[in-house]
């Protein structure tokens, strides 16, 4: 165990059908009694990332400054092995976190499950998930301007933003929808966009900029939410670039979003 800014931090490794995952686990240095659990899935388009990525995700500063505990999994990415790989190894590390909830200290009625980019598209597609399964209460979601939609919106259609673009996108969701059969709907699970029901959903809050591809499909995504009864909430920033909050700490818009964020969180936790 070691520590990082005033978390403790260590691996654990959760099985996912025959396929260890590699997990890692943010604790809050000076908290005791039971605390919120955070299942944090990292970005990346589905095809690159890794755990080590929570370390600068917004699940940090809700590690240390709510008072939460965080597991990261390492899931599978679409390049080794393609949907469903990534949904059935984070819902692998969300029945860890409710298994050993007492050990970790975390309340288990207090567990939610968040994540930017395409780990806000699986943040959405867990919740779905484990709504139908009904073994897991998911307490809310974060899924930070969240990679959704397989086909293309208003936004990201002829989208030339930085860092996030049309190309990469269809690039990115033919690769992670590439066992599937072309001839047959995309389901819900892999493109949450596809949804029909939302009803009975975690509550939710995200943020989006108007700049970057997933700006109208976060909207559409809340929009139907709050249609379904769900409490849910978006904000909206002016910037061009996807992650700015992460990308570019230092602009006055990521402290803004930051700020309001965690404000969100330790409502909603």
């Amino acid at each position: 165990m070691r520590s990082f800014r005033g978390l403790q931090t260590e691996t654990r490794t959760v099985d996912s059908g025959g396929h260890p995952i590699h997990c890692v686990l943010l604790r809050p240095e000076h908290q005791s009694g039971l605390l919120p659990g955070l299942l944090w899935i990292h970005g990346g388009g589905y095809v690159t990332g890794g755990s080590y990525m929570v370390y600068f995700s917004r699940a940090r500063d809700i590690a240390h400054e709510i008072g939460a505990v965080v597991l990261a999994p390492d899931y599978r990415l679409a390049k080794e092995v393609p949907f469903p790989a990534a949904l059935e190894d984070c819902y692998a590390a969300l029945q860890y976190l409710f298994d050993h909830a007492d050990e970790l200290g975390v309340d288990p009625a207090r567990i939610s499950v968040g994540g930017e980019s395409a780990g806000g598209g699986l943040t959405a597609a867990l919740c779905m998930y484990a709504r139908d399964r009904g073994e897991f209460p998911i307490h809310a979601q974060f899924p930070l301007y969240p990679m959704l939609d397989c086909e293309d919106t208003d936004s990201s259609r002829d989208n030339h933003a930085m860092v996030w673009n049309t190309e990469r996108n269809h690039a990115a969701w033919k690769v992670y929808l590439s066992a599937l059969d072309p001839n047959e709907p995309v389901p819900a699970y892999a493109s949450p966009a596809r949804q029909t029901d939302y009803r009975g959903l975690p509550p939710a809050y995200t943020f989006v900029c108007d700049g970057e591809p997933f700006y109208c499909e976060t909207l559409e995504f809340v929009r139907k939410l709050n249609e379904a009864g769900v409490e849910a909430s978006c904000d909206v920033y002016h910037a061009n670039t996807h992650a700015f909050d992460l990308l570019r700490p230092w602009l006055t818009v990521s402290k803004l979003a930051r700020k309001t964020m965690l404000e969100a969180a330790r409502r909603l936790l």
